[in-house]
């Protein structure tokens, strides 16, 4: 029987089901909302009488057999995959299980170091050992780019015996690699290639934008459906090519993943991807259109430099998501977390994020030209009334990390906690992050180093959300114990592995 875009199994089993009028003797307790009155006046009697658990009628998340599993068969061909698995555990649950996926105990995948708290949590979880690609920076807006395809290869050359090479496309910023060439480059060398695109789900369905992650060939792309293509927060999809199997994939979900998976985040995945199949490429033209307009208006206000694909160089920008409405405000004198605090505290506009040279403005299918114009006022407002001299502000985003031990390594090590300024020189065994973008400042395994430091801190008292370490007010880090990072990362490798085994119980796979 040949697919229709047009169905919504799920959602349709579950019209279905509400008809049949079942007494329900199972969970949740509600009871279809009928033991929580204040929660449904809340949500809703459709949503609650819709919150229901697994059962035949429904199929089941863990082992689809009937219409989650006719929901997956149809966004695979929606996304041109061999497979999508819904994932009710957001993004960050499918990337990891697309790391452990292809990933054990010291073995090595490729990345770049901009990657979400996602991948480094995946590290820390099966073992496996990052193999950095530094990406370049963009010395005027401070952000990190994508990976150099030179830089790939010899990463590749010097660790061919890793297992795989992910890649964000795109990052926040919008900004893609060269997709394509790192595919044919990773199968060359016998490797897989993952992508993150927890920010493209647009790239399947709109025109004239970068590629998609199975459109290039890539075996695993991590896809967040709630961010660009409307589905309820939390809900994803993990997309697999034809090098992946199925079966191995699905027990790795179900390592982490709910056996209880909520029927309003499938049916609204379900119907997400049908909205996109039947209309996402009218929608997006739309969406490029505004961000175009935006954008436009932005740099006419003066001060503010809302970037697109005049950054293009064929190399680390090899692409651009021109959805993305990234501005840098570092020379209206402002921080871009500052302007984020402004538009929110003074103008009732929540923006995705701010760091500290640029904001983002995240712009999707459900907006519209009048709440664009207002965050355009408002902006030129925050020029008028807060802009001032650029001397004091911290422009780089991208700090080099000094690896010492693998991530698991030193998560799971014997560890202190000290003044922040006293971990100068040693090595981290948390995360330490603005979130959002969620991107770590420090990972596990990492030198603690002063500059580290300084931006912490200066990221402080810009305001940024920081989030990762036990100690909530990041006056203290933990590190592990009595391991000083300078000594150890210029020792030879050999006896840099026999020591930690020695003196710390540490057994790591050296680069």
């Amino acid at each position: 029987m040949p697919l229709s875009q047009e169905r919504a199994p799920i959602y349709e089993a579950l019209e279905k089901f509400q008809k049949m009028r079942v007494v329900p003797f199972d969970v949740p307790g509600h009871k279809r909302g009928r033991g929580n009155p204040e929660l449904t006046a809340l949500l809703g009697e459709t949503c609650m009488r819709m919150d229901v658990n697994s059962m035949k009628p429904l199929d089941n998340l863990c082992h689809p057999v009937s219409v989650i599993r006719e929901a997956e068969e149809l966004a695979a061909e929606a996304f041109g995959a061999a497979h999508a698995f819904l994932m009710v555990g957001g993004t960050t649950s499918a990337v990891q299980s697309m790391i452990l996926s292809v990933a054990k105990r010291g073995e090595k995948i490729i990345l770049p170091r901009n990657v979400h708290r996602s991948v480094m949590g995946a590290m820390v979880l099966c073992g496996a050992v990052p193999v950095y690609v530094n990406p370049a920076c963009d010395d005027r807006l401070g952000i990190p780019l994508g990976m150099s395809v030179k830089d790939v290869e010899m990463a590749i050359r010097k660790n061919p015996d890793a297992k795989a090479v992910l890649v964000n496309n795109p990052t926040y910023y919008g900004i893609c690699s060269d997709l394509r060439s790192i595919v044919k480059l990773a199968h060359k060398y016998g490797m897989l290639c993952l992508a993150d695109e927890a920010h493209g789900t647009h790239f399947y369905f709109g025109e004239g934008l970068p590629v998609s992650a199975m459109a290039a060939g890539a075996d695993m792309a991590a896809v967040s459906m709630h961010k660009s293509g409307g589905s309820l927060t939390q809900s994803s999809l993990l997309l697999t090519g034809p090098a992946m199997q199925e079966g191995h994939v699905r027990q790795i979900i179900n390592l982490t993943q709910t056996t209880s998976g909520s029927y309003l985040l499938l049916s609204s995945l379900d119907i997400s991807r049908r909205n996109l199949a039947l209309r996402g490429k009218e929608a997006f033209t739309g969406v490029v259109k505004l961000a175009e307009y935006a954008r436009s208006e932005i740099n006419r206000i003066g001060g503010y430099y809302a970037y697109s694909r005049e950054l293009i160089n064929g190399d680390s920008i090899y692409d651009f998501d021109v959805t993305k409405l990234s501005v840098n405000t570092l020379d209206i004198g402002l921080a871009g977390i500052e302007v984020y605090d402004l538009l929110r505290d003074e103008y009732d506009i929540q923006i995705e994020f701010g760091d500290l040279g640029n904001i983002l403005a995240y712009l999707s299918i459900g907006d519209r030209q009048r709440e664009v114009e207002r965050l355009v006022s408002a902006m030129a407002e925050i020029r008028r009334r807060y802009s001032g001299p650029k001397n004091d502000l911290m422009v780089q985003e991208y700090i080099e990390p000094i690896v010492a031990v693998s991530p698991q390594a030193a998560f799971y090590a014997d560890k202190e906690s000290l003044p922040l300024r006293r971990t100068c020189g040693r090595i981290c065994s948390e995360f330490v992050m603005c979130y959002p973008p969620g991107i770590p400042i420090l990972s596990p395994g990492e030198e603690i180093t002063e500059e580290i430091l300084d931006y912490i801190e200066y990221a402080k008292e810009k305001g940024c959300s920081m989030t990762g370490p036990e100690d909530p007010g990041i006056e203290r880090l933990n590190v592990i114990r009595g391991m000083n990072g300078v000594e150890s990362v210029r020792v030879e490798p050999v006896v840099l592995s026999h020591r930690l085994a020695r003196d710390y119980k540490i057994f790591v796979h050296l680069l």
